[in-house]
């Protein structure tokens, strides 16, 4: 068996560069994917990968290839919001969430299209206005692509729909899923757990 490793940004073109352990960079996002010995076959195994060191070679998990949004190009994974929403929590002291989860919305009915975060705050930030720009501006220091989205006016900032106690746990109720391994995903190309969420907003 040996292992080859695709551009996250590239997974989903019809022909993506695939490279092998020699030909990675550190801190680059990759679709792990494992090959039988003659080559014959490949699988992805659905997770994405981070190497922080080639000398011995070593990589983190960093998320699921399914959990992206690219409505518009621009190739956000889990390890981005994760980071952007623990960095503008450390700049907001106060804010406790339980859980949250965005998504694109692609046509809204006024104004540009957006990233919309569902958050349940156990505790909401002081300045709510003020968290959202934290939060944006750092996902447009995380995702170079999402940056430029808003520059260019294909996008607007990101707006924050902030959800009822126990949203979550009514959601994953409500499909059957409550409890063992189930989780709701950090981020979805599409809205079918957003508009579900939209039902517990306040």
């Amino acid at each position: 068996i040996f292992f080859e490793f695709i551009p996250t940004e590239e997974y989903f073109n019809e022909n993506p560069t695939r490279l092998s352990i020699e030909e990675v960079e550190l801190g680059k996002n990759y679709a792990l994917i494992i090959n039988s010995n003659a080559g014959l076959w490949g699988y992805s195994i659905g997770d994405t990968v981070k190497f922080v060191s080639k000398n011995p070679y070593r990589l983190i998990v960093t998320g699921r290839i399914k959990h992206f949004i690219s409505a518009f190009g621009e190739h956000v994974i889990g390890e981005e919001v994760e980071k952007a929403m623990k960095l503008t929590i450390e700049k907001f002291p106060e804010t406790e969430l339980v859980e949250f989860t965005v998504a694109p919305q692609v046509t809204p009915q006024e104004g540009l299209p957006h990233h919309e975060w569902f958050i349940e705050f156990s505790n909401k930030p002081h300045n709510e206005e003020a968290f959202r720009l934290e939060l944006d501006n750092n996902m447009r220091q995380l995702n170079v692509y999402y940056d430029d989205l808003i520059t260019g006016n294909i996008l607007r900032t990101l707006k924050i729909t902030s959800l009822r106690k126990n949203s979550f746990i009514d959601y994953m109720k409500s499909q059957g899923k409550l409890g063992g391994q189930n989780k709701v995903p950090r981020l979805a190309n599409d809205r079918k757990i957003a508009d579900e969420l939209t039902k517990f907003s306040i």
